[in-house]
């Protein structure tokens, strides 16, 4: 009997029960019975039914050796109201199904459940909020373009930054983090995390992320003890003191010579009975209506053991805080009950296990509409959190770490450099049109060169400019440009007209023989004869 695993994803519960329905129908033994003196064909006892179906939903990797035969036959029950099986005159829904000896047999059709419609998902959750994100509220649409107005002073702050004169930085912070943005920020990660572990384009269909609490999140996160268990603001949900004792009873059971605890025959049972009375009471699962079929979901993963884990750390993180502290309280309870070889047997004929997965299932997890496979799939989890309860109820330290450190990022400085399109004085906004391929061809070829030819103009009929800052700033641009500069100043003449040379002075006659003008003039010898 091979019974094909169902994996996480929406609609598990009723994927299963189709799938169980399916191989039941398919191969259940069926034979020549009689009774009353009358014969009847393909039919099968009561008994047989629970023998076979039992043994499949043991062996099964989705439901597990913990399955009883109780919870076989209480499954049988739902197949009879549903109109899986009937009895061999043709009755159900009404009866009652036992395990005896009584005949039954599958009706000439045995219609699957259909699959809830639900309204299409989005792909994406809540987006991070990053660096740039505009205000709440603002359209993205038609977002305006502003046009870099490159003038010669705004172009020499751009170019000295290339060539390595960077100037002085300035530090602009983010706009700060509110309350409501961590918030944001903790939920928008949790489901991520948790829809990457499940493989789902999404979480719409195995939860309803309307109701997913932040603040939920962050208190189970934070506002724990040193034992990791949640710490209540409101005291008035927490625990009843009574319950909490009895718990605190049995999970510390002392040693049969420990006189101090009260006992008497039967002393235990009553005081488990207390216990199961209290929380078989709840309004309310414990895991939540709302969070049932994120919960079965995951239970497609148990195969794979670390994974199902991580995946229930998440979906325990959304509980309410006081459905997660009870769930602690509960689940430190049984697991030590079940390790205490000192502990009397609380019901005659059940172990201690199995009584623990049987009385607390239901409170722990329970779908709102009674879905079919309830019990199987409840104890199914009951069982797993029950094993690594330790593990599963601790904060995930590696999604603590990775949103720490991501609002930690949010609320530090961003550098701005001079130059940057903050410093831009934007002219009247324009917008994105659609251009011929001819244009384009035409702006890629030209539209860089014309508004580096008219830079260049502006430079050189800059009036306010030095000659010698003018001769910097030219050389700069014929280096970073040395086309648009050609095109310009194509003779090295037409250069030299932008600075022409001054008139060198003329010398003064007889300087060159005045070598020493103040020393006395000297007699010449006299031309006379």
């Amino acid at each position: 009997m091979e019974h094909r695993i169902v994996g996480p994803g929406p609609y598990r519960a009723t994927r299963l029960w189709n799938e169980t329905v399916e191989l039941f129908r398919t191969r259940m033994p069926l034979r020549k019975h009689r009774c009353r003196f009358k014969s009847y064909e393909h039919c099968f006892t009561a008994a047989e039914a629970v023998d076979w179906l039992h043994e499949l939903l043991r062996c099964s990797q989705n439901f597990g050796p913990e399955v009883t035969r109780k919870q076989t036959v209480q499954l049988l029950k739902k197949f009879l109201k549903n109109h899986v099986i009937e009895d061999i005159k043709g009755k159900w829904g009404q009866e009652d199904f036992e395990d005896n000896r009584h005949l039954y047999r599958f009706p000439p059709s045995s219609p699957l459940k259909p699959y809830p419609k639900r309204p299409p998902y989005q792909k994406e959750v809540i987006k991070f909020p990053e660096w740039n994100d505009p205000p709440p509220g603002t359209s993205q649409e038609n977002i305006p373009v502003r046009p870099v107005v490159m003038n010669s002073e705004l172009w020499f702050k751009r170019h000295s930054i290339a060539i390595g004169e960077v100037p002085a930085c300035r530090l602009i912070h983010r706009r700060q983090l509110t309350e409501a943005n961590v918030e944001e920020i903790w939920k928008s990660a949790a489901l991520s995390y948790l829809q990457k572990i499940l493989g789902l384009d999404s979480l719409e269909e195995v939860l309803d992320v309307k109701l997913v609490n932040s603040k939920f999140i962050i208190h189970n996160v934070y506002s724990v003890s040193k034992q990791g268990v949640v710490i209540l603001d409101d005291k008035s949900k927490e625990l009843p003191h009574w319950v909490l004792s009895a718990m605190k009873c049995l999970a510390n059971w002392p040693n049969c010579s420990d006189l101090k605890q009260p006992m008497y025959l039967g002393f235990e049972k009553d005081v488990f009975k207390t216990i199961a009375d209290y929380f078989g009471h709840l309004k309310e699962p414990l895991l939540t209506f709302h969070l049932f079929d994120a919960f079965v979901s995951v239970l497609g993963l148990l195969q794979k053991e670390n994974m199902a884990i991580e995946a229930f750390q998440i979906c325990c993180l959304l509980l309410p805080p006081e459905n997660r502290r009870k769930l602690q309280l509960l689940m430190r309870m049984m697991a030590r009950i079940c390790l205490n070889k000192e502990m009397p047997p609380l019901c005659d004929g059940v172990g201690t296990r199995t009584l623990m997965v049987q009385t607390f299932s239901r409170c722990i997890l329970c779908s709102k509409g009674e879905v079919d496979l309830d019990d199987l799939l409840a104890a199914r989890l009951v069982t797993f959190l029950m094993d690594n309860f330790e593990e599963i109820l601790k904060v995930p330290l590696a999604l603590q770490t990775s949103i720490e450190e991501r609002v930690a990022h949010l609320r530090r400085v961003q550098i701005k450099y001079p130059g940057a399109d903050m410093d831009i004085t934007p002219s009247a906004p324009s917008f994105c049109r659609q251009i011929s391929p001819e244009e384009f061809e035409y702006q890629r070829a030209y539209g860089s060169q014309e508004p580096l030819a008219a830079l260049l103009e502006e430079v050189v009929t800059d009036a306010k400019l030095s000659s010698k800052e003018k001769k910097k700033k030219l050389k700069q641009f014929q280096k970073s440009y040395p086309e648009v500069y050609q095109e310009r100043f194509p003779t090295p003449e037409s250069e030299a007209l932008l600075f022409p040379e001054k008139p060198k002075p003329k010398p003064q006659l007889l300087m060159w023989a005045l070598k020493n003008p103040f020393q006395p003039f000297q007699r010449t010898r006299s031309f006379r004869m």
